[in-house]
């Protein structure tokens, strides 16, 4: 018994040598075909590229104006926390207190003050860039003839870029100075407001806008302020 064990253990030791040979080339053989066809061929390549830049091509676009509306929406919301910062010095203070806009003609970019009505404007800041809003990408409008008057043009009451002159003012209760007229009233509807105007600039004319735009709108003699979009703001 004891015999017949160890030559069992031989042969099973002599098949075991004898396989290595030919397992030893099948990893051989195996290591040079994946050697011989890693990466990727300059046509696949060129392939991937040219569906990459479709892609980009069509994704661009929609990208593009979402960052717009994006930015918009935050400019928006600086003019009116603006208006409301005024309107709260003014409460605050029992003075009147007055917001200007314009377009800088140097940087582009929107600006605001805000200041007692009796001092007048001693500095001016960019619109938003404590919350990252790259002004100098938008228009500014409005409707403003003057201080807290509406323009009267029936046709089209918000115009581009908006006049230096024009400003909101707020008495020591809050409300808006006198005079103050919220524009022409037609027949069987409200009166469109004291607007002011922040626009994405057409595509074809940088001057004019598209029809991205939002808007503060002080709608009371209280001073009640709304937000609004795109044909709500023309």
């Amino acid at each position: 018994m004891g015999k017949l064990s160890f030559k069992l253990l031989q042969l099973t030791r002599s098949n075991a040598k004898s396989k290595q040979p030919c397992l030893v080339n099948r990893l051989h053989y195996a290591s040079g075909y994946t050697q011989q066809n890693a990466g990727f061929s300059l046509l696949e390549l060129i392939v991937v590229m040219v569906m990459i830049g479709i892609l980009s091509a069509i994704a661009a676009p929609g990208w593009l104006a979402f960052v717009n509306r994006q930015q918009v929406n935050k400019a928006n919301d600086a003019v009116l926390a603006a208006l409301r910062e005024a309107q709260r010095e003014a409460k605050n203070k029992k003075l009147s207190y007055s917001v200007s806009f314009q377009k800088n003609s140097t940087t582009q970019n929107v600006e605001v003050a805000i200041y007692r009505t009796d001092i007048g404007i001693s500095t001016w800041k960019s619109l938003g860039t404590d919350i990252g809003v790259s002004s100098n990408k938008f228009l500014l409008g409005g409707n403003l003839a003057g201080q807290n008057i509406a323009s009267t043009t029936t046709n089209s009451p918000v115009s581009y870029p908006l006049s230096a002159s024009a400003k909101i003012t707020f008495d020591y209760m809050g409300a808006l100075t006198l005079p103050n007229n919220f524009g022409t009233v037609a027949a069987g509807t409200e009166a469109p407001g004291l607007k002011i105007v922040v626009a994405v600039p057409s595509s074809t004319n940088s001057t004019l806008p598209s029809s991205v735009k939002r808007c503060v709108i002080v709608k009371t003699l209280l001073g009640s302020m709304l937000t609004a979009q795109d044909d709500k703001c023309s």
